[in-house]
């Protein structure tokens, strides 16, 4: 068992890629020279140069255009933006461009491209730096999201990511770069390791509620359930990994035992992941809930500066105990 971190399981899955197809490249500010703004593409310019390895400028609209076209000539780019909130200077090219266009051509012009960086908040960043893009590019038809949290996930979703004949939206988290997990020797030995794009994992069984979450939102879900169970309540911890195509089947096994869902989420509640999971249900599941579904997002508010208004205004520990009480029915 091998102890890896995000950003080493990140560097890892793309490095494997560019030694597996030549038609990989990744492009993005500060990847090539500086090593990332983040350190994912730590020594990649120094293995592959210059023309795999592409610094570019602060010019998302134009190197996003330039990285589609590449696609559409058949290479596999991967587009680091260095905060998905620049990610809006260039939405255009991914939304009409990149995602459109297979349909447009009728199935003629394919796009296989990633795009790859930090989402939602990081640590004091203020509104502008800190937007949770999941139920943004979940919208869209035409676009895979991915969401993970493990370094096992990380690295199997993002090579199948690359792989995949179709623009794939692939969401990280700043502070969970730093965060390790372990890794199973044989399954880090193995450069074909991965994972199916759509399917959930059920990280922890319960039978009392069941509790959704993604990114770095899973860790305050486990440590939720941790609580939780030392009041007698089981819950059942679903990690979405993918957000689009989502894996109901996954979730609605899980509520035929539990028959309660709390969601957790990172973004503005108002037509979130939460939103759509809770319609789901009700069309779905409905006859097996024996509460609400209950949310618990970010406050519908441009994320605050201050520190103290910040963590009011995220989704804490706490309020997914207090949603999980909702929905059992306890009194605090």
């Amino acid at each position: 068992m091998a102890s890896l971190s995000v950003r080493e399981a990140l560097c890892t899955a793309i490095r494997e890629e560019m030694q597996n197809d030549p038609d990989v490249f990744i492009m993005g500010e500060e990847v090539a020279e500086y090593d990332g703004a983040y350190k994912v593409t730590k020594g990649l310019l120094k293995e592959f140069g210059e023309n795999r390895v592409v610094d570019t400028p602060i010019t998302e609209h134009g190197f996003v255009g330039l990285a589609v076209g590449a696609a559409f000539a058949g290479l596999r780019p991967i587009v680091e933006f260095m905060t998905f909130n620049f990610s809006m200077q260039a939405i255009d090219q991914i939304v009409n461009s990149a995602t459109k266009t297979n349909y447009m051509s009728g199935g003629q012009l394919g796009c296989p491209i990633v795009f790859r960086g930090p989402n939602g908040a990081a640590a004091r960043v203020a509104a502008q730096h800190s937007q949770c893009f999941a139920s943004w590019y979940s919208h869209v038809p035409g676009l895979k999201v991915i969401a993970p949290y493990f370094a096992s996930d990380c690295r199997g979703l993002l090579k199948a990511a690359i792989r995949d004949p179709n623009p794939v939206i692939f969401l990280e988290n700043e502070i969970a770069y730093g965060h390790e997990h372990e890794v199973p020797d044989s399954e880090l030995s193995n450069k074909d390791y991965l994972l199916e794009i759509g399917k959930a994992a059920v990280i922890r069984e319960g039978k009392d509620v069941t509790i959704t979450a993604f990114s770095l939102k899973l860790m305050d879900a486990l440590n939720a359930a941790d609580l939780l169970s030392s009041e007698g309540i089981e819950a059942e911890v679903i990690d979405l990994r993918t957000l689009r195509p989502l894996d109901t089947e996954t979730v609605i096994n899980s509520i035929k035992k539990t028959n309660r869902l709390v969601s957790i989420e990172e973004g503005w509640p108002f037509a979130g992941i939460g939103a759509e999971l809770s319609a789901m249900i009700m069309e779905q599941g409905f006859d097996y809930l024996d509460a609400p579904v209950v949310r618990v997002t970010g406050k519908d508010v441009p994320l605050p500066y201050a520190a103290n208004l910040e963590k009011k205004a995220l989704p804490q520990v706490e309020d997914i105990v207090e949603a999980v009480h909702q929905v059992c029915f306890r009194k605090k």
